[in-house]
């Protein structure tokens, strides 16, 4: 079957997510800037990621195929936590998770004969983490590329209390919104 989109990400989780729906895609990550702007709130920096993302895709591929790009960021309080930059940067980053509640913002933007958008807000809780469990963490290898310096799908699942809203949104790809979004490019997932 040939390519319904190009997935403007290099992302595994965003390929297997994209394949559990059986969508077919060609993969074109872009590399941009990911530093959000200085009082940027966390829905318009993941929408402009998403869009930017999704534009510099369209110009490296053309227009032959519909681009679709994502973009995820752990938000506490008023703080955007992006992928950890060192083991300090990601156990700091855990040692704030902990016992609290967070948002998993994902931002979506397809790229067809429109451009579209789509977000995911999901609320997660996290159970209170020991130092030991943070530290054994990090040596799993896990938080390394993640936003927030955890991957729900993963072992970090085990730090999770509850969730309220969509598990695949927090995982970078938001399914329900992914397929509303095809829909509209005449891609049917189902």
């Amino acid at each position: 079957m040939s390519a319904q989109i190009i997935l403007a990400s290099a992302s595994p989780r965003r390929k297997e997510l994209l394949e559990q729906i059986r969508v077919t895609y060609l993969v074109n990550p872009v590399d941009l800037d990911e530093t959000p702007f200085p009082n940027e709130a966390p829905q318009v920096y993941v929408q402009r990621l998403a869009a930017e993302k999704s534009a510099a895709c369209v110009v490296q591929c053309g227009n032959t195929l519909p681009v679709l790009a994502a973009d995820t960021a752990v938000v506490l309080g008023d703080v955007i936590m992006g992928k950890p930059k060192d083991q300090a940067d990601a156990l700091a980053m855990l040692k704030q998770l902990s016992g609290q509640t967070h948002q998993v913002y994902t931002a979506l933007s397809l790229r067809g004969q429109q451009h579209w958008q789509a977000l995911s807000i999901t609320e997660v809780t996290f159970r209170t983490l020991t130092e030991i469990e943070i530290l054994a963490y990090w040596y799993t290898g896990e938080p390394f590329d993640k936003a927030g310096s955890y991957a729900i799908q993963g072992q970090g699942g085990v730090f999770v209390e509850s969730i309220r809203g969509s598990f695949s949104g927090v995982v970078g790809l938001p399914l329900f919104e992914t397929a509303e979004l095809l829909a509209k490019q005449g891609i049917k997932v189902v």
